[in-house]
């Protein structure tokens, strides 16, 4: 028995190092393209011919709090009226609606191209919804903006000249972030997703590996989207999936780094939660939907399929580490056995895993702040606190994944936006539910206390510092789902947390 839990744990911790190689990999791109001179052919708008015609769209459910901020930056958008339309895809259902129209009539007064299109139904939710769009979309090329995303004046400009080039079907640009400074919750989703468009996005795109559209804040061929199938509502990622029919077919996407538009961060643990579970129920739909059709594709080179197979699968990881945390509690109480001792001194090469995720979060960190003084310390408490949190969503995360998985469908749900900016005054307060998943998450924390505990009771301490990040992330989510205040106030107030 002993040696087959050492065995699994072993497969467990294998699975983990060749997606850390993957990542390192990655790194390598992403190094590279730092001394590549991007020589994309480009349209020169000085001449007013070799502007296209665009359609903006704006797909909203019940966005009251951020709909006036919306539409007013998108008709600040530096792009000629008589080449540009507006599409307000309006699912809502709640008094939103009547504010969108008195806003979207008033900005028609003033002479801006914007039409407000509206559905009886959610069917297929936001792919539904675009694609509903699509039949009236007048552009050659379709930009999308979710509702708390704000593309400065220029974006246009920015990103369509790129399409001259007539392989391009995509091109994505960076999320920023409205309000990092909220709350530790919010610094934390910005760093993963810092690392997703520093690294991620760009060694892949790079090294010529399929990449996604990210749902928003991305603009498309309209052809190209046709091409590949139009949108699909399927599963809960629609833009992942677009996004490779579309590279299947063979169009190519690019990726800008330094064009960046700022959007809103979720800020309770219940929105956490709820795009969490989205995006990796998604990406699980995605994986058993689409890899088989890369892994069979002629023109999809070796390491596009390596990439693809971690990229699709990339969320199912929070199902690895739940498992390997579960198991590591008996194989704490196996450590100190002679009998395994080969099998043990076999898995030490797996440490490298835990410091290549290190080295390519701390690339992508530097990049971002290489203007600011950075300390190694406080990064190194960021690293452990973000992993440590992740960790204790792995429970959550892993029943979105294997729903995903097994095929159980789920509504779509949004992410509520609540346009507060940085002004982290009084908590938002969610009503506790005590669910089963609770009960769970409790027993988990209580699990990997008694894992601590038996690190000193025995005296090894191999495990500990997995424990004790377990622990950690656990207590944190079961305390913020029973509404107990942690890390809140202003960024000077936060002295933990900035003192690391």
């Amino acid at each position: 028995m002993g040696t087959a839990i050492l065995i699994i744990f072993g497969l467990l911790m294998l699975v983990v190092f060749f997606y850390s190689l993957s990542l390192l990999h990655l790194l390598i791109n992403f190094r590279r393209s730092k001394k590549h001179k991007d020589s994309s052919q480009k349209w020169h708008f000085s001449d007013p011919f070799q502007i296209p015609f665009v359609t903006v769209q704006l797909p909203l459910y019940n966005d009251k709090p951020v709909v006036e901020r919306l539409l007013r930056n998108i008709s600040k958008l530096d792009y000629p009226h008589d080449k540009l339309q507006v599409q307000v895809l309006d699912d809502s259902t709640d008094d939103s609606a009547a504010l969108t129209t008195e806003i979207i009539s008033e900005l028609r007064a003033e002479g801006f191209p914007i039409e407000h299109i509206t559905r009886t139904h959610r069917k297929g939710f936001k792919a539904g919804a675009l694609k509903a769009g699509m039949a009236s979309a007048k552009g050659e090329f379709i930009a999308i903006f979710d509702s708390d995303f704000l593309p400065k004046p220029d974006w246009l400009k920015k990103t369509v000249p790129y399409f001259k080039d007539d392989s391009l079907g995509v091109v994505q640009t960076r999320w920023g972030h409205l309000n990092e400074d909220y709350s530790l919750l919010t610094r934390l989703q910005a760093f993963l997703l810092d690392y997703h468009f520093i690294l991620e996005q760009t060694g892949r795109n790079f090294g010529k590996h399929f990449i996604n559209f990210n749902g928003t804040a991305g603009i498309w061929r309209k052809s190209c989207i046709l091409d590949a199938g139009n949108w699909e509502g399927d599963t809960l990622t629609e833009d992942l999936d677009l996004s490779y029919r579309a590279q299947l077919k063979g169009w190519n996407f690019k990726y800008l780094k330094e064009v960046v538009t700022p959007a809103e961060l979720p800020i309770t643990i219940e929105a956490a939660r709820s795009q969490q579970f989205r995006w990796n129920k998604g990406a699980a739909e995605n994986f058993q939907k689409n890899y088989r059709k890369v892994l069979k594709d002629k023109n999809a080179t070796f390491g596009t399929r390596v990439h693809s197979f971690f990229h699709l699968l990339n969320s199912s990881f929070f199902f690895v580490v739940l498992l390997m945390g579960i198991i590591s509690i008996p194989v704490l109480f196996l450590l100190d056995n002679p009998s395994y001792s080969e099998i043990l001194t076999g898995m030490t090469v797996f440490i490298l895993s835990p410091v290549i995720f290190f080295v390519t979060y701390y690339a992508a960190y530097r990049e971002l702040h290489k203007d600011q003084q950075l300390s190694i310390f406080r990064f190194t408490g960021l690293f452990f606190t973000f992993f440590s949190i992740a960790m204790g969503l792995s429970l959550h995360n892993s029943i979105a994944i294997l729903e995903g998985h097994f095929g159980k469908k789920s509504e779509f749900i949004r992410t509520p936006k609540f346009n507060l900016g940085n002004k982290s005054g009084a908590a938002l307060k969610q009503p506790v539910k005590i669910t089963f998943q609770l009960i769970l998450e409790i027993l988990l924390m209580l699990l990997f206390a008694f894992g601590i505990f038996s690190s000193f009771r025995i005296g090894n301490y191999s495990l500990l510092p997995f424990h004790l990040m377990m622990f950690f992330g656990f207590s944190y989510v079961v305390l913020a789902s029973l509404n107990v205040e942690l890390f809140r106030g202003k960024k000077s107030d936060l002295t933990g947390f900035q003192n690391l």
